[in-house]
């Protein structure tokens, strides 16, 4: 079964990236432009960790940050991502239940080493292995 990631950030070119990034390797990628629609999908869709940009209208990535892990037991894992520099917005994050905190600009290959980290997908069974071969060199099944 597909790992969800929620990815909550309100600049549509970052999430297209971490979105063909992340489909590519597997995940089941929901969007929201905004803290309240995160907060909405995220409480609708239970996904298995939330990207979440610290700047956004509405709602900013600390309150939501705040609201996800404060569902204790059913908590997603966390990344904040955001293009401020200072060690005080990255201490806050952290206490506040972030898993991993990652500054603007980065690489893609940053974002998904933390993702595959905190929410590894599993690997196929043998079975499937071929299935999944054929599959990523766009081959049918």
């Amino acid at each position: 079964m597909a790992k969800t990631v929620l990815l909550v950030d309100d600049d549509a070119e970052i999430v297209q990236g971490m979105r063909v990034v992340l489909e590519s390797r597997g995940y089941q990628v929901l969007t929201a432009e905004d803290g309240n629609a995160g907060l909405a999908m995220a409480e609708k869709h239970q996904p298995d960790l939330v990207i979440v940009d610290m700047m956004m209208p509405r709602k900013s990535g600390f309150i939501v940050l705040e609201k996800l892990k404060s569902r204790k037991e059913s908590a997603p894992r966390v990344i904040m991502i955001t293009a401020n520099e200072g060690s005080r917005h990255r201490a806050y994050a952290e206490l506040l239940g972030a898993d991993d905190y990652i500054r603007k600009p980065f690489g893609m290959d940053q974002l998904l080493s933390s993702v595959q980290r905190l929410c590894p997908l599993e690997e196929p069974t043998p079975a499937e292995k071929p299935a999944r071969a054929r599959k990523s060199r766009g081959e049918a099944s």
